[in-house]
């Protein structure tokens, strides 16, 4: 009886044979290599593909001390901003030739530090981290310790000594504030967002610098924290509802902030836009064939993707030894909530 071949993986040097060319000219078509022709590289390609030939990552990552893998931690990808943020940071990071290794913290810290042990275990060159909101000290030690490059995004640990990218948060809130102001509102609420985090703080920063250009007192009941989830929104209207006095407007710390608020104050037949108005922020798809439409501040997920991307690429080839903080400016987006 014949004994079964053994799976054996197939060499490089096979495929030079079997296209006819030395190992160094297949090792560079495997590499992607602009020299060679494009009659070569398609008679390597045809012969690897014959043979079946699996690229040996591991070895050659061992060999050039390189993986060609950027790990990326968010969040939740099921929040569009997150996933236009991620749209933004994959096709950059493709562009130059890395591979993205995913993780999702579900907004926990515990994940959060056990995925970046992970990343550095499976020996990324770098690591994009959207930080959760209740990320501490803990935190900022492991991120300070690590040995390959960092960039920090959407979110900012003032203890990390890491690169940044946002949006100006405190000047996107200024303007949403501002607006509603300008429409006679004097009772605005802030609803959501976990109090204390970077981004509610940046936020609360212009909430307050918006009432107090206006020569308004803003009331400190009026802000009512939550989960930055359309749950969270749905809590803190309710919360809202039970006041003494409800506001005449509100701004949301998010879109799905304001989508979970939306939906209490329909069910309790308040009509948005004519009995109170809402302001949003982020801008995601969502909020423009939501009914009604939502007034909200873009904050370009996608741009700030993209420059974390650039970014990180910039520190792993070493051509940038200094700090960045890149910061986007916000744009109001008025909508029906609140024409």
């Amino acid at each position: 009886m014949k004994k079964p071949k053994k799976n054996v993986r197939v060499t490089l040097q096979e495929v030079a044979d079997h296209a006819g060319v030395s190992t160094t000219t297949a090792s560079l078509v495997v590499r992607n290599n602009p020299r060679i022709s494009e009659a070569t590289r398609n008679k390597v390609l045809a012969s690897m593909e014959e043979l079946g030939y699996v690229y040996d990552r591991v070895a050659a990552n061992m060999r050039s001390q390189n993986s060609n893998i950027i790990g990326v931690i968010v969040t939740d990808i099921a929040n569009k901003f997150i996933s236009e943020f991620l749209i933004g940071v994959q096709n950059t990071l493709e562009g130059f030739g890395y591979t993205v290794l995913l993780g999702t913290t579900f907004d926990s810290v515990e994940k959060q530090q056990k995925l970046i042990s992970t990343m550095v275990e499976h020996r990324v060159d770098g690591l994009i981290l959207n930080p959760a909101s209740r990320s501490v000290g803990k935190t900022a030690k492991q991120l300070n310790n690590l040995k390959i490059p960092l960039v920090l995004a959407n979110r900012e640990l003032t203890d990390v000594h890491a690169d940044y990218v946002g949006i100006d948060y405190p000047e996107g809130t200024y303007k949403a504030i501002s607006h509603l102001i300008s429409k006679g509102h004097e009772k605005i609420a802030f609803l959501g967002g976990v109090k204390n985090s970077s981004t509610w703080t940046e936020r609360m920063e212009g909430y307050r610098m918006a009432h107090e250009n206006a020569n308004l007192t803003h009331d400190e009941s009026l802000v009512i924290d939550s989960e930055p989830t359309d749950k969270g929104g749905e809590e803190a209207a309710l919360k809202m509802l039970d006041l003494p006095e409800i506001p005449t407007a509100i701004f949301c710390f998010s879109d799905l902030i304001a989508f979970g608020v939306m939906k209490v104050l329909t069910q309790k037949g308040i009509v948005i836009g004519r009995d109170i108005d809402i302001v949003g922020f982020d801008n995601i798809p969502e909020a423009e064939i939501y009914h009604p439409p939502l007034t909200t501040v873009s904050s370009y997920p996608k741009s700030i993707g993209n420059q974390a991307a650039k970014l990180l690429h910039s520190k792993v080839k070493r051509e940038s030894e200094e700090m960045h903080r890149v910061i986007l400016k916000p744009q109001l987006v008025i909508r029906e909530t609140s024409k």
